[in-house]
């Protein structure tokens, strides 16, 4: 049964501000962080991506900040006392954005600090005094550093996403900044999952914590419609834009494994008459701000990235996500997927599965514990004319080879919708991620052969020997 905001004992600022931003109903993990946290418990909280995590904590925070708020512009007067830790920089600016909104009825002030941009404006905000400081790791060490930022007045911790700081390697970062903090404090560890990893963090900083958790580990949303379809390598592009019309998709994140494809991918779907951006690494952080705006202001309809994007962004009414690329870890499926479906809106979520992609997808069913279905699709003869097709092209512009042939289409095309409830003992057993992370660090691992005696290969001589053969020979000796 949904709880209404309106039943919270919140301040009437707060109040007025989320109503303001249209909130009605709590979600379930709003519905039972934001009274513990009321609180002052320590609190262990996991759910899916896309449940409404920030406003479970924001809230709260807020309300017991301003039980103590002090009006003077005075920045002794205005110490941090709420700290959010996040794992990236869109992460952090968001989760500000919206902390920002939730105060704006209140003279409770925030800022934000990352990475990637200049450090003076930040500097600057800080010295006005904030109560509640947004952060990622690395760039507020530097403030520690700079002697910009003091924690010793901080009585509320937030690590967000923190199973994606320690996947990222915060750790260190993490217990450094921990170590400024007083003692007696309230902390909140929002995570995916309760990983092994994440217990013995919680155990080491947490107090008695409350565990709150709304759904299993690594499920995916029940609103998210899942689709597999088996398509060659060279036609996934078309597939998308057969599915992006038939299916009047008005908006999609579009996830590929690799930089260089991101970019290619974009460069691509733009010459299609598409209105797509790239986000990636190598983009600086005034790019990547600039894209996700363009994307949430709908001037983008296409939004092409890594996984760098796959955690964490909360863009509303996005209809749809594709897996051009089927991820390398069966983990960041589930979180690219969280990306539509959110907050109880329904969505889908297409992936391209090439031939030489069955073992990526056999752990994906061993981590959802759902047997995925093959379906086949349709394409109309669009191949560009020409000795190859753009994704024959782009191989050989990579690999300096000849263009590999299609892969065999998999047998296990059924023609059903995917995600089926399975009961076969098979997906009962543990996920266990593969050992390589990549095909090229699988193919660098692999052994190679000794050249066999008599072999050309085994015949090459170092370069130095071979270079001496061509020398001119010495002068003969003068009679």
């Amino acid at each position: 049964m949904t709880q209404a905001y309106s039943t919270l004992a919140l301040a009437e600022p707060l109040q007025r501000a989320v109503a303001e931003m249209g909130y009605e109903n709590m979600t379930p993990i709003q519905a039972q962080a934001i009274p513990v946290v009321l609180t002052g418990k320590d609190v262990m909280g996991a759910a899916q991506t896309g449940t409404g995590k920030t406003a479970a904590f924001a809230l709260p925070l807020l309300q017991r900040l301003l039980k103590h708020e002090n009006a003077s512009a005075s920045p002794a007067r205005h110490p941090v006392r709420a700290l959010v830790l996040l794992p990236t920089r869109e992460l952090a600016d968001q989760v500000a954005q919206q902390i920002a909104l939730y105060a704006k009825y209140t003279r409770l002030r925030s800022t934000v600090v990352f990475g990637g941009m200049d450090m003076k404006p930040q500097t600057l905000e800080l010295k006005k005094g904030v109560e509640v400081l947004v952060a990622t790791p690395g760039r507020l060490l530097d403030h520690i550093e700079a002697k910009n930022a003091v924690l010793g007045q901080v009585e509320y911790v937030v690590l967000d996403e923190a199973d994606r700081m320690l996947d990222i390697g915060f750790l260190p970062d993490l217990q450094r900044i921990l170590s400024y903090l007083p003692k007696q404090r309230t902390t909140l560890l929002f995570s995916a999952t309760f990983s092994p990893e994440i217990k013995r963090l919680a155990g080491s900083y947490l107090q008695d914590p409350i565990t709150i958790e709304v759904a299993r580990p690594n499920e995916t949303a029940s609103t998210v419609e899942q689709r597999f379809f088996s398509v060659d390598g060279d036609d996934k592009r078309r597939a998308i834009r057969k599915i992006l019309k038939e299916r009047e998709l008005r908006q999609a994140f579009i996830f590929v494994n690799s930089k260089l494809g991101c970019a290619r991918l974009a460069r691509a779907l733009e010459r299609d008459g598409l209105k797509t951006a790239a986000l990636h690494g190598d983009k600086s952080q005034d790019e990547r701000l600039k894209a996700l705006e363009a994307f949430k202001a709908g001037e983008v309809d296409l939004l092409v990235c890594t996984d760098v994007a796959a955690r964490g962004l909360d863009i509303k009414d996005v209809p749809a996500v594709f897996n051009h690329d089927v991820p390398f870890n069966a983990e960041d499926y589930v979180h690219r997927i969280g990306r539509t479906g959110r907050a109880g809106a329904s969505g889908l979520a297409v992936t391209l599965v090439a031939g030489s992609d069955t073992r990526l997808v056999t752990d994906i069913e061993k981590l959802i514990k759902k047997k995925i279905e093959l379906e086949p699709i349709e394409l109309d003869d669009e191949r560009p004319r020409g000795r190859f097709n753009d994704g024959q092209r782009a191989w050989r512009e990579e690999s300096g080879g000849d263009a590999p042939r299609a892969p065999a289409r998999s047998a296990r095309h059924g023609g059903h919708r995917a995600a089926a409830a399975s009961r076969d003992p098979f997906f009962d057993r543990p996920y266990e991620p593969a050992a390589a992370t990549s095909d090229k660090a699988s193919w660098e691992a692999m052994p190679r052969p000794t050249p066999a005696r008599g072999s050309i290969s085994a015949n090459i001589k170092p370069r130095r020997k071979v270079a001496a053969l061509f020398k001119a020979p010495a002068p003969a000796a003068q009679a």
